[in-house]
């Protein structure tokens, strides 16, 4: 992750005088002293759950006259993700005693020249995050689909492969792998869901482009799957560099998935096509869960930081977002409301692929002395802003940020509306 340098990088600039480590024995005759970390901030992460899933409620029981039954499946759905919100909380303030431990912490670049840049965070905390998901989403469907669904096989698919995802992305964090391996890491996670997707692999022609085409559907078959798997490893690695500042990589996805959520609200009770309600409906039952738990997480990881998520969690989030817009049929929706991540990854182009130098942190510059983060020439968001709006506080940086985010996500809605009916 970009907002932190690990112990072993002493060499390239450590704090020069560091707090002893967290597994340090403590002195004769003297208990062991657990770390303690501060308590998360509940307040942010209460705001955000009333500002994205109010319009998202709304729409699903006042606005659209849903079934009553898909009202009382989201309803199971919403209670066992407030469930998992609630056990995060508890279990990251575990987890992070024992990664101090086992020397899995940071120091915060942002904050080098501080005292709380001194401070050891925890890392990998997504860990928690993508256990805790994948649990409740697991626990759920033994209360919603039946033995014989035709969705049981691509919701345990798209689960396997939100697992796989975990996994490499905590191997990551171990072993700090290089960049070239890190972009096959999501085509291995992507198999299983490759493997099982039944659905269809072709592509309406949008109505302008008809009479030149000569068809209203193309079939695309394998390079259906082939943009699947695309897509895969593009949001897994977009939400990666689109870092360096406390909060950004949860709320980002905390935004996104909010968007993602009303977006199927709003086809199920638009569409009278049963398959697509039902692709809807099975994408809100994994969102729901993930949105909640990311939720607790940003209690955590928001501004000054408690706790790092890790590769971990920005490979499970991108996989995790990857699969309800593939299994939903609503990819195209989804590019659009990762806008600043295909900005962001545009502007990285020539560095990721060292047209031009690339440093290993693309960071902001920290002023100690007046706390305010200056940009940089390297080609990415976070720095962008700080050339075009002037410098700032990384609190606000993200802030800004995350407005950009949730304005290009309302774009989306406003170009879908305006194209309905012309584009397809």
């Amino acid at each position: 992750m970009a907002t932190r340098r690990r112990p072993a990088a002493a060499a390239a600039g450590a704090p020069p005088t560091q707090p002893p480590p967290a597994d340090a024995a403590a002195a004769p005759g003297e208990p062991a002293k657990e770390p303690v970390l501060r308590p998360p901030n509940l307040g942010v992460a209460a705001a955000a759950a009333v500002l994205f899933l109010a319009p998202f409620s709304y729409l699903a029981f006042v606005h659209y006259p849903l079934d009553a039954d898909l009202r009382g499946s989201i309803l199971k759905c919403g209670a066992m993700s407030l469930g998992g919100f609630f056990i995060v909380l508890k279990l990251i303030p575990v987890a992070a005693r024992y990664h101090l431990r086992r020397r899995m912490f940071g120091y915060d670049i942002n904050k080098k020249g501080l005292p709380t840049g001194e401070i050891k965070v925890p890392e990998a905390l997504g860990l928690v995050v993508g256990i805790v998901y994948l649990v409740t989403a697991i626990i759920f469907q033994q209360f919603h689909y039946a033995e014989d669904s035709i969705w049981l096989v691509e919701y345990n698919a798209a689960l396997a492969s939100v697992c796989f995802m975990i996994l490499l992305g905590f191997v990551d964090d171990v072993l700090d792998i290089p960049w070239r391996v890190k972009l096959a890491l999501p085509t291995i996670a992507a198999l299983p869901l490759l493997m099982a997707y039944a659905g269809g692999t072709s592509i309406i022609i949008p109505k302008p482009l008809t009479p030149y085409v000569g068809l209203t559907v193309l079939e695309l078959g394998l390079f259906y799957k082939l943009f699947m798997l695309l897509l895969a490893v593009f949001c897994t690695n977009s939400i990666n560099i689109h870092a360096g500042i406390n909060g950004l990589e949860v709320g980002q996805t905390v935004v996104i998935s909010a968007a993602v959520l009303i977006h199927n609200v709003m086809r199920i009770g638009s569409s009278t096509d049963i398959e697509t309600q039902q692709a809807h409906e099975f994408s809100i039952y994994l969102v729901l869960p993930f949105l909640a738990t990311s939720l607790a997480l940003l209690a955590f990881n928001w501004y000054p930081s408690i706790v790092f998520v890790g590769d971990t969690y920005t490979y499970f989030a991108g996989m995790a977002l990857a699969v309800v817009g593939i299994l939903g049929h609503f990819s195209e929706t989804l590019l659009l409301f990762f806008l600043p991540q295909v900005l962001n990854f545009l502007c990285s182009v020539p560095q990721l692929f060292h047209f031009v130098p690339c440093p290993r942190h693309r960071l902001p510059r920290f002023d100690p002395q007046t706390g305010l983060l200056t940009g940089t020439k390297d080609g990415n968001l976070v720095n962008i802003f700080l050339r075009l709006f002037g410098k700032c506080s990384e609190k606000a940086l993200c802030i800004r940020l995350l407005i950009f985010q949730a304005l290009c996500c309302v774009f989306c809605f406003w170009l879908r509306y305006m194209l309905t009916g012309w584009y397809k």
